[in-house]
């Protein structure tokens, strides 16, 4: 099953690629913004997550944390981030529970039993605020930041915009 805007974001508790446990529960009261990508140093996926990457003081300042989620396991997960020197949680979700629970399993079409390249923002109540499918990996961090920029501001939140 698909989330939706509007809907209750699926709560998790995974273990990062560097070994530190990431709690959807524990971000309450900020933005949170899941991207989901097919696999680990694919050109896609790295091009997205260097995006990210570069975004990232922007995302923070705005009250965001961002997190990259693939199917691949903790040692590939490890080895992109190295590669792409990437500061933020990277999640290995082999056994595909959070990929289940947001409905981006099916990367390629369908074909694979990979993530689907989709993002998902999450405000600081746990809801989902936006979802971005079929991300073109250049161009959406830019359009997450964007919505992000444009949200209303929530008590001891930044102030989006300033």
């Amino acid at each position: 099953m698909s989330v939706r805007p509007g809907d209750p974001a699926p709560v998790f508790e995974k273990r990062s690629d560097d070994g530190r446990t990431i709690s959807l529960s524990a971000l309450r009261g900020h933005w949170v913004v899941l991207f989901f990508y097919p696999r680990a140093s694919s050109a896609g996926c790295s091009i997205e997550a260097q995006r990210f990457e570069s975004a990232l003081p922007e995302f923070e300042r705005l009250g965001a944390t961002v997190i990259g989620v693939s199917t691949d396991t903790e040692a590939r997960q490890a080895s992109f981030r190295d590669t792409c020197s990437l500061s933020y949680p990277l999640l290995p979700d082999s056994d595909r529970e959070v990929c289940r629970a947001y409905g981006v399993m099916g990367g390629l079409s369908g074909l694979l039993n990979m993530a689907a390249r989709e993002t998902v923002l999450i405000d600081p109540e746990g809801v989902v605020a936006a979802r971005w499918r079929s991300a073109n990996p250049a161009a959406h961090a830019s359009a997450a930041l964007k919505h992000l920029r444009e949200r209303p501001a929530v008590a001891g939140q930044p102030v989006p915009g300033t």
